[in-house]
């Protein structure tokens, strides 16, 4: 079933264009993966489970990681009534609501597609929101379901984790076998190391290429599907003023999840990491909104 959701041509370009430039990374990586092991069924094997286990196991993988659990329409009727109306407005499948137990106030979308989808909220999020602040962040993350680009974010990310896990187990076998190898061994050892590195790095740039775009578009769609961009734009702000404002130690908590979250977990004073940050700026997300209820005409008629 096909959603109300606009369609989005260059978030799939772009999506398409990532996972292709990722594929021909995964060749590379392959190779390393099979001169460091030794053993091409070895190597297939754990790439397949580790692959299989993120992409079918993401949600619960997220949920635990975030202390979330499914709640019901008993449980939270204000967050399942908001679900019910956007899911109805974008004819799309209603996916699992959940409730993070976390001051920090923000939300995310996970699932290998929308019909094993799951929406997560912070109870420090419902909190701080409107009914209709809420509405536009809940219709931002149907969004990312209703474009699979949840998905493709999983897969995407694979790769880079692996790649890190490689580099690690490269660092140690040497530091702490080196004596027993001798120079051949050592040098190859060193060429995996690099290219797993550069592995690492070219994923690591993509990933956050793609992700950047994938949030401007999910404000796009739910500015436009719920018709109100100034109540999304309000609680992108009051979400990013109050995340500035959480003990570090909570926000590197949930640093692991910013390519899925609404707004990401960095604190004041990160400008480093902002350069490489998941997401646009606060000013470029307000700016687009800002267009997008200019053409609206207003939002009182």
């Amino acid at each position: 079933m096909r959603s109300r959701f606009e369609p989005d041509r260059q978030l799939t370009a772009r999506m398409v264009v990532t996972m292709f430039l990722l594929g021909l990374l995964y060749v590379a990586f392959i190779a390393a993966l099979i001169v460091l092991l030794k053993s091409v069924a070895l190597v297939i094997v754990i790439a397949v489970v580790l692959l299989g286990a993120q992409f079918w196991f993401s949600d619960r993988i997220a949920l635990f990681a975030m202390r979330g659990h499914i709640v019901t329409a008993e449980q939270q009727p204000r967050l399942h009534g908001v679900v019910d109306r956007l899911c109805a407005t974008a004819d799309m499948p209603k996916p699992r609501v959940a409730v993070s137990d976390m001051d920090l106030p923000n939300a995310f979308a996970t699932g290998r597609n929308a019909d094993h989808a799951v929406v997560c909220v912070t109870t420090g999020l419902m909190r701080r929101l409107e009914t209709e602040e809420l509405e536009g962040v809940l219709a931002h993350e149907l969004s990312h379901v209703a474009h699979r680009d949840v998905a493709v974010i999983t897969i995407a990310s694979f790769l880079g984790v692996i790649a890190g896990l490689v580099v690690r187990f490269a660092f140690y076998s040497q530091l702490f076998g080196g004596r027993q190898r001798d120079q051949n061994t050592a040098v190859t050892l060193l060429v995996v190391m690099g290219v797993s590195a550069l592995v690492y790095a070219i994923s690591f740039l993509l990933i956050r290429a793609l992700s950047r775009y994938r949030e401007l578009a999910a404000d796009r769609a739910a500015a436009m599907l719920t018709g109100k961009p100034s109540a999304l734009a309000s609680a992108l702000t009051k979400v990013s003023g109050d995340i500035a404002r959480i003990p570090t130690r909570d926000l590197r908590t949930a640093q692991a999840f910013n390519a899925f979250f609404f707004t990401p977990a960095l604190g004041p004073g990160t400008t480093l990491a902002n350069l490489f940050s998941t997401h646009p700026t606060l000013e470029r997300r307000l700016e687009a909104l800002g267009e997008i209820s200019a053409r609206l005409g207003g939002e009182s008629s």
